[in-house]
């Protein structure tokens, strides 16, 4: 259940696992996981992701599981 939206906008933007890592404090592998569905984001994080890198995008929109649209 990986994130495909903020992948691919991550990939868009150049915006890697260590950069979401440094930004909240996190190990790179604890990153990775969440970025990739193994763990979740808390609301916190990813509002600070969102206000880092993807000020423009809707929070729903990024965080949306692939296999699971997100009920808001």
């Amino acid at each position: 259940m990986a994130y495909g939206n903020l992948k691919a906008e991550m990939g868009r933007r150049d915006v890697t696992i260590e950069s979401i890592a440094k930004l909240l404090q996190i190990h790179r592998n604890s990153a990775s996981n969440k970025v990739n569905g193994s763990s979740s984001f808390t609301i916190e994080e990813a509002s600070i992701i969102k206000s880092a890198f993807f000020p423009n995008l809707e929070l729903e929109f990024l965080f949306e599981k692939e296999d699971e649209p997100l009920k808001v």
